[in-house]
C-alpha cells in the first residue's frame, strides 16, 4: 500500500466509523423517545382507571343522595346521567385543545429535545 493511498483509506474508515456511531445515537434516541412514551401512556392508563372509579362511585352515590332527596331513584338517575352528558359534550368540544395540543407539545419535546439540554448526560 503506498503512502499515498493511506490518508484517503482513513478517511473512508473514519466515515465509516461516523456513519456507525450516527446511526447507533438515532436507534438510542428512538428508544429512548418510545420508553418514555409508552410510560406516559401507561402512566395516563393507570391513572384513567383509577378516575374512572373514583367518578363511578361518586355518581352512584350522587344517585343514591339525590334520589332520597327528590323521592325517586329513577329521576336522581335521569338528573346525574344528564349532568354526565353535558360534560361529554363539553369535553367533546374541546378535545382539540385538551388533547391534540397537549399531545403534540409531548411527543415535539420528546423527540426534538435540544441538545445538551436537562436530562442529557
Amino acid at each position: 500500500m503506498s503512502e499515498f493511498t493511506r490518508p484517503v483509506e482513513n478517511l473512508s474508515e473514519s466515515a465509516r466509523e461516523y456513519l456507525d456511531l450516527k446511526v447507533d445515537d438515532l436507534k438510542l434516541r428512538t428508544a429512548k423517545g418510545l420508553s418514555i412514551s409508552l410510560n406516559h401512556l401507561l402512566s395516563m392508563i393507570l391513572v384513567l382507571f383509577c378516575a374512572s372509579v373514583v367518578l363511578l362511585a361518586v355518581a352512584f352515590g350522587s344517585i343514591l343522595l339525590l334520589g332520597q332527596l327528590i323521592g325517586s331513584y329513577a329521576l336522581g338517575a335521569f338528573i346525574i346521567a344528564a349532568v354526565f352528558a353535558v360534560l361529554t359534550f363539553v369535553i367533546f368540544r374541546m378535545r382539540d385543545k385538551l388533547f391534540l395540543d397537549g399531545f403534540v407539545k409531548l411527543f415535539i419535546g420528546l423527540f426534538f429535545e435540544e441538545e445538551g439540554g436537562p436530562g442529557d448526560e
